[in-house]
């Protein structure tokens, strides 16, 4: 008798993860695979090639593949995720057009602002439920239309990034309807393309790929594909989901109440929600959610643990360097450091606004600060005051899940977040809450795997995938008197954005030569 295994393969920020479960739901083997560097080639700006996106892809596949020695036959089928917002451009010989414009670019608050005057506040709510943002994916698309318009006119699709090593896979153009909600095109009460939107902005429907729920199989492996990930040609790929839909997949997010923090390059805090449900100021997104006709809400700090790579690339080389040497992760190192301070550092604090900032603030011009700085602080106050600048900034959407009446009884920590004591302890202390991690640490990559579990019919449900194969681990309980502490320096943190808001604008203007 045949075995069942499932692959998920998560296309993130910093490198792509590769997840092979079994078919109880358990993991038996991962590998990652590097990208090369975000490259900015102005201030707030910031681009990747897919190509290094697909090479990192076979990469990671054939490696866990080849570590575990399971038989090509018996993986019944794959399931992806990936950064969201990122915009890929095809031409007519379905060749990338120029570098994918991802996520964190900063450079299209002019066109978000024009979508906004194009289409209406109002509307954009209640199509999309989220405004225009510089995350976004239509305002990168207007931004090439007015700054590259050669690009523009030779535009024949339109892509997301994991829908992208789709099409390297299958052959198929084809989103789902998590990744699609985050594009600012998308009717994600009603699931589909918005006709109203694309028509408005004047961008050619054709160049949007078909749009499935995350567990319907979207397309089947290519001859060619398959030969390169060592897979049998025709395996199921199935939608898959945005990496913060398949993350709270992998981490049990699928009923109300259950809520995930998870720290990775970006912060998001998450929800899942029966029903839709709007931010009418916008400050935390609506999206469909990967489980079929279910919808989620999140809040997002755009420089989570981007802030505590920061540090280390730039401040921690003899921590980067040691870790190297005696085989340990160089952010334990940096944490064990951060642990030495106390918490609230004396009083220094950190605005984690590295690449401007969405939830609550929703500023292109956002900048990173370290305030509170004295000649008594030390470099293990500095790293601690990242860790905690970035668990106040997820603390700002559980404050707007309050105002919506979304329930909040569990928090799940996952990513470095998760993976960090001292990381957990602080997020206990700050949301005042137990936090628990799950027995699987492999956030997307794991949901997208269990996603092609559930498509290819090893799983009734993505809810009976999640029952089956999650486990809680750790628990971590919030320390009264740090709880206590960390709400009086919140009240501090809050106040600075408003009042450093008029120096982040004109130092923005002074940087751009204006």
């Amino acid at each position: 008798m045949s075995l069942s295994y499932y692959l998920g393969i998560d296309i993130g920020t910093t490198g792509t993860r590769a997840v092979l479960i079994d078919g109880e739901g358990k993991v038996i083997g991962g590998h990652s695979a590097d990208h090369e560097p975000i490259n900015t080639p102005q201030p707030q700006w910031a681009e990747q090639n897919p190509e290094n996106w697909w090479a990192a892809a076979r990469q990671a596949a054939t490696r866990v593949l080849q570590s575990t020695a399971v038989k090509r036959e018996d993986v019944q089928g794959i399931g992806l995720s990936g950064q969201m917002h990122g915009l890929v451009l095809l031409d007519a010989q379905h060749q990338v057009l120029r570098p994918s414009i991802i996520w964190c670019d900063q450079r299209c608050q002019a066109e978000a602002d024009a979508i906004t005057g194009t289409v209406g506040y109002d509307r954009l709510i209640e199509i999309t439920c989220n405004p225009a943002l510089t995350g976004f994916t239509a305002p990168k698309l207007a931004w090439v239309q007015t700054h590259e318009p050669e690009v523009f006119s030779r535009i024949q699709k339109v892509l997301l990034p994991k829908d992208y090593i789709r099409f390297r896979l299958t052959g198929e153009f084809a989103s789902e309807v998590s990744d699609a909600s985050g594009t600012t095109l998308f009717d994600v009460v009603r699931r589909r393309w918005s006709g109203d939107i694309l028509s408005a902005l004047q961008f050619n429907r054709d160049w949007f790929p078909d749009v499935y729920e995350s567990v319907a199989v979207s397309g089947q492996l290519s001859a060619s594909a398959a030969g390169e990930l060592g897979l049998k040609a025709a395996t199921p790929v199935v939608g898959g989901g945005g990496d913060q839909a398949s993350g709270a997949v992998g981490n049990g997010i699928v009923s109300p109440g259950i809520v995930s923090s998870t720290i990775g390059t970006s912060g998001v805090v998450f929800a899942f929600m029966e029903n839709p449900a709007r931010d009418q100021k916008g400050r935390v997104h609506t999206f469909c959610h990967a489980v079929p006709q279910k919808w989620h809400v999140m809040g997002v700090t755009q420089g989570a643990g981007l802030s505590l790579r920061w540090f280390r690339d730039h401040f921690g080389r003899q921590e980067a360097s040691l870790g190297s040497l005696l085989k340990q992760d160089s952010y334990e190192l940096l944490t064990q450091q951060a642990a030495q301070a106390k918490p609230g550092c004396e009083g220094l604090i950190f605005l984690p606004y590295l690449m401007g900032e969405r939830t609550p603030h929703l500023d292109a011009n956002a900048r990173g600060v370290l305030f509170g700085l004295t000649g008594r602080h030390t470099r293990a106050d500095v790293l601690r005051a990242v860790l905690e600048g970035v668990a106040y900034s997820l603390k700002d959407a559980f404050l707007i899940f309050d105002e919506m009446k979304v329930p909040v009884t569990q928090v799940r920590a996952s990513g470095g977040g998760g993976r960090s004591p001292l990381w957990r302890q602080i997020q206990a202390d700050i949301f005042g809450t137990e936090i628990c991690t799950v027995a699987a640490d492999e956030g997307a990559a794991f949901g997208a795997a269990l996603m092609a579990a559930v498509g290819a019919g090893g799983f009734a449900s993505v809810a009976e995938a999640c029952t089956q194969s999650i486990q809680l681990a750790n628990h971590t309980r919030p320390i009264s008197e740090n709880t206590k502490r960390y709400a009086e320096y919140y009240q501090v943190y809050r106040s600075l954005y408003s009042a450093l808001k008029p120096s982040f604008d004109r130092v923005t203007r002074l940087a751009a030569g204006e």
